[in-house]
């Protein structure tokens, strides 16, 4: 087999065009590995047979972005989630929809489906958790207890227990047939992303955006492993299907974990970028990553990553430090394993709540007619047949998921001067590092790409293939002779520039890298230095490099008053430029200090959160809102208590500044306030950001 006779331990399977708008969500089909669900702001979802090039089925009905997908463990059905917390159960053997969920006030964050019941949990931004009976409209349970939007919700393989992380730095872990939280996890210290249970043992996984991943004891309600050495935050964890080893991905790598004690087996670089959902199968593990409108998926081969062995963590992971093996290579307990029983969550025992835990608040219920009509609009276009015969069989065949037995994703042939290439490249933007999350462009590794065709009927037909270019041609299309009078070729990527700049692309726009490489081929088989680098990158450069020599300027002199004075007066001296980028770049600093926050800092701050709000620049109103968060969650209880208290007897002149701050900070947040809920009515990825700053600035509707 082709994935036999490589040395490659990772590489990309396919990149393809998604949707004709920003993909939001994905989700692979962990059973099988080989399925793909995709969702987007054209308010879609589109299935994939991982490493084929044709969408199998469009489902369509939402009316607002899809911000969530998941598949169930037979992966026959799919549920999905929008942006305005509307949730849709489809059948996918009988391309239909079954069901329409109505109750959350704000985005699906996360879905999971009860491992043998007919049931479903949901988490959204609104805090709230919500478990489902698929068979009666209106949910069963609401879970309450998390202060901040939920990012991930598992339940237990025995189907007793659910857990849920949330931006609140908490992991929490629920009874489902009692509703109510057996035991909080808090010693993360930034938001938590992800939570998996083991596939056996009473234990825990959580991954957080301060880069670490922690393991929790279900026996006894205690952290038994902290794994550290990432340097972003973990998006995705998964357990093998052994139970032996955690995987861990984040941007552009994978880390291999095992516990008792916490060691570091492999670290794998992968080029995926911002990864969101793993799977394993054929000892290949599967991971896709989406930017834009394009989904990509690769592939790690788990026959060379290793397994055992590794340093001890010990702050900083040692992986090239020996390791005297454990006696117990899969942990020093012995831990309960998990009873898969027939029943759980039983309706009986779901039927022994109250009314009132289990009926939908007002607003939130609806007639039949209007369910009847909504699921009328809801569609399943069927785009491949062949292969929707063959993965969505109907259910008196023997096998409704794809095949178990598969060939293993064949790695791409290897090819020495393309990895030479690579290399020297490598080499050259070694000294800029935030340089480097860019492949390059000309000489990465030939691929599928797919662009999709949008008639104006707004139904996606069957993609057309661009064939992947020959190894030995140095150019990312195929090859056209001659280059140098032919026309680039117009594809779907070609659409004008967006409102909103980006805050970060897998690839550069408008940027050849090739011509960063000097001219004279006898250079090419030597490194070039760190001056001829520069020199290289800089030509053609100079009011870019005038920019930056200035800015560079300017926050040396940031950072002189900082050290001089205080963090007040160095903003001050920040705003005084007049420069929003040189105010970005400090807020990005204090922002994940809060306690050098102090109120006339806000006093500072507030004026400058509406500029960037309203900037062009992604970054900036991300920074903003970070910003605007922080403040509302640390100093608007002593705005509001300090505005309402009333007068004190005599003359407190501490008093009366504090109030006077306060009233200035609140009339700036009331001012954001009208700002963001224009701002939410946005579809997208901004719209969910300033929809949740809205639920959070909720209590200024009710202030003085």
């Amino acid at each position: 087999m082709a994935a036999a006779n490589t040395t490659k331990i990772s590489w990309r399977l396919q990149e393809f065009e998604a949707h004709s708008s920003r993909v939001s969500c994905l989700a692979l089909g962990k059973s099988s590995g080989r399925l793909l669900a995709t969702g987007g702001e054209d308010c879609r979802v589109n299935l994939w047979a991982v490493s084929k090039a044709n969408c199998i089925m469009s489902l369509t009905g939402h009316k607002n972005p899809v911000e969530c997908v998941q598949f169930n463990v037979s992966e026959d059905q799919i549920v999905t989630g929008s942006q305005s917390g509307s949730i849709r159960v489809w059948d996918m053997e009988a391309a239909k929809i079954l069901r329409t969920l109505m109750g959350h006030k704000a985005n699906i964050t996360s879905l999971g489906f009860h491992p043998f019941g007919d049931f479903l949990a949901s988490s959204s931004m609104d805090t709230n958790i919500k478990l489902w009976d698929v068979r009666r409209k209106g949910y069963v349970f609401r879970y309450t207890g998390h202060t901040q939007a939920v990012r991930s919700v598992a339940f237990s393989p025995d189907g007793k227990w659910l857990a849920s992380a949330s931006d609140d730095c908490t992991v929490k872990l629920w009874d489902l047939t009692q509703g109510k939280t057996i035991t909080e996890f808090k010693s993360h210290t930034g938001p938590v992303n992800i939570v998996q249970f083991h596939p056996n043992e009473y234990l825990l996984a959580s991954g957080s955006s301060d880069r670490t991943v922690k393991l929790w004891d279900l026996e006894k309600f205690t952290m038994i492993g902290s794994t550290e050495g990432d340097t972003t935050p973990v998006r995705c964890v998964f357990f093998s299907p052994d139970g032996g080893c955690l995987f861990s991905g984040s941007t552009d790598s994978l880390r291999v974990f095992g516990w008792e004690p916490d060691r570091c087996f492999d670290v794998v670089p992968v080029g995926w970028g911002k990864v969101s959902d793993l799977a394993v199968c054929n000892q290949q593990l599967i991971g896709v990553s989406h930017q834009l409108s394009s989904v990509s998926s690769y592939v790690v081969d788990l026959k060379r990553v290793k397994k055992s062995g590794g340093s001890v963590i010990k702050g900083i992971i040692q992986d090239n430090q020996p390791l005297t093996e454990p006696k117990d290579p899969k942990g020093a307990a012995l831990r309960r394993n998990y009873e898969r029983p027939t029943t759980t969550c039983s309706s009986q025992r779901v039927g022994q709540r109250s009314d009132a835990d289990r009926r939908s608040p007002e607003g939130e219920r609806r007639s039949p007619s209007e369910d009847e009509a909504d699921e009328k609009v809801s569609s399943a276009e069927i785009h491949n047949a062949e292969d929707y015969k063959e993965i969505f069989q109907p259910k008196n065949a023997i096998s409704r998921t794809p095949p178990k037995i598969s060939e293993p994703f064949p790695a791409p042939p290897e090819d020495e001067t393309i990895l030479a290439i690579g290399r020297q490249l490598k080499d050259m933007m070694s000294p800029f590092p935030e340089k480097q999350q860019a492949p390059p462009l000309a000489f990465s590794t030939p691929v599928q790409r797919v662009e999709p065709t949008v008639v104006s009927s707004g139904k996606r037909p069957a993609p057309s293939v661009i064939s992947p270019a020959p190894s030995d041609t140095p150019a990312s299309g195929p090859p056209l002779p001659p280059p140098q009078t032919q026309p680039p070729v117009t594809t779907a990527k070609s659409k004008p520039q967006p409102k909103i700049i980006l805050s970060n692309r897998n690839e550069p726009i408008g940027l050849n890298v090739a011509d960063f490489l000097p001219s004279s081929p006898n250079n090419r088989s030597g490194a070039l230095s760190d001056e001829e680098a520069l020199s290289q990158i800089k030509k053609g450069h100079d009011t870019m490099c005038v920019m930056l020599s200035s800015r560079h300027k300017n926050l040396e002199t940031v950072r002189a008053v900082w050290a001089r004075e205080d963090v007040k007066s160095a903003l001050d001296a920040a705003v005084s430029m007049n420069d929003l980028s040189i105010v970005v770049d400090i807020l990005n600093i204090i922002n994940l200090q809060p306690s050098l926050w102090k109120l006339d800092l806000c006093t500072t701050i507030l004026p400058q959160i509406e500029k960037l709000l309203q900037s062009k620049y992604e970054s900036y109103m991300q920074t903003g809102c970070t910003s605007l968060k922080l403040i509302m969650k640390h100093f608007w209880m002593l705005i509001s208590d300090t505005l309402k208290a009333t007068p004190s007897v005599g003359v407190d002149i501490t008093r009366e500044e504090r109030h006077q701050k306060c009233r200035a900070c609140c009339k700036q947040l009331k001012n954001l306030s009208n700002m963001v809920k224009n701002k939410a009515a946005q579809v997208g990825r901004h719209g969910s950001v300033f929809k949740e700053l809205q639920l959070l600035m909720a209590p200024l509707d009710d202030s003085l």
